[in-house]
């Protein structure tokens, strides 16, 4: 970030790479999702050790139970371990973007620099922040230093040109703030119908067994009404954790946002207040 006046003309070209391997390691994490759910769905969950009898009608435990759910649980799994991936993820990225200090704080500090003209001290201060608030506010220090020696420009003008080296250094910091949240919010919506419709098709198997001449199939019935109640509760619980983390990154990335607008006020102000 330090260097924003020359990376930014390059953001067109580069872009184009980045955007390929970002989506090329989110498509391996979403496969390798996949590939873990059935392994466990078929290899631990219907392991013959988890049943009391060999056609796996019976189920002996836990384990055994969530494998009665059917051909929806590895999906429902499937989504809950892309959750869980992508939680890391984001958790990674938005601790590391909030920086080794307060937003608040930060700026107080700042200010306190900037009402001694003493730029270099702010941006060492940028440095010492290192996370999003700190990035934009050193981009825009730069071209606040800048604009002290130019004699060019009048007021207005620097001042402009302030602004916009912080809107250009901002629009770089969110989108990475904001990536990937679009799998926690798909998640959220996307495992509560996947529940429902194991529900479904759980209750569509226990009418079945219960439509026999004479009596029901009791051990049908059972196995359609485990089918309906874990799939039930794998996509609500999936569903859950999603929206939690959804709703928790999206807050702390609220209060980024608002530093980073702060701090693009605090400049501005302490350019018109201190210089011509």
């Amino acid at each position: 970030m330090a260097d924003v006046k020359t990376a930014a003309p390059k953001t067109a070209n580069a872009g184009k790479p980045k955007n390929t391997s970002g989506f090329m390691i989110n498509l391996l994490y979403v496969v390798g999702a996949i590939a873990l759910a059935h392994i466990l769905f078929y290899v631990v969950l219907g392991s013959p050790s988890n049943f009391l009898d060999e056609h796996k009608h019976k189920a002996k435990n836990f384990l055994g139970t969530m494998y009665a759910g059917g051909w929806v649980v590895p999906i429902l799994l499937s989504t809950l371990f892309v959750l869980v991936i992508f939680v890391i993820e984001r958790a990674l990225c938005i601790i590391k973007a909030k920086g080794k200090m307060a937003a608040g704080e930060f700026v107080r500090k700042v200010q306190y620099h900037l009402a001694n003209k003493n730029v270099d001290a702010a941006i060492a201060e940028c440095d010492k922040q290192s996370g999003s608030v700190g990035n934009v506010m050193k981009a825009g220090l730069l071209k606040y230093r800048e604009m002290a020696s130019n004699s060019e420009l009048d007021k207005e003008q620097k001042i402009i040109s302030i602004q916009k080296e912080i809107e250009e250094a901002t629009a770089l910091e969110l989108p990475m703030l904001e990536k990937n949240l679009v799998f926690l919010s798909t998640i959220a919506s996307a495992a509560t119908l996947l529940g429902l419709f194991g529900t479904v098709l759980g209750m569509i198997r226990s009418f079945a067994a219960m439509n026999t001449a004479g009596a029901p199939d009791a051990a049908a019935l059972a196995g359609g009404i485990s089918e309906a109640l874990i799939n039930t509760a794998t996509g609500i619980g999936t569903s859950f954790i999603a929206i939690i983390a959804y709703n928790f990154f999206t807050t702390i990335i609220d209060g980024i946002t608002y530093g980073i607008d702060e701090s693009g006020f605090t400049l501005t102000q302490s350019f018109a207040a201190n210089y011509k």
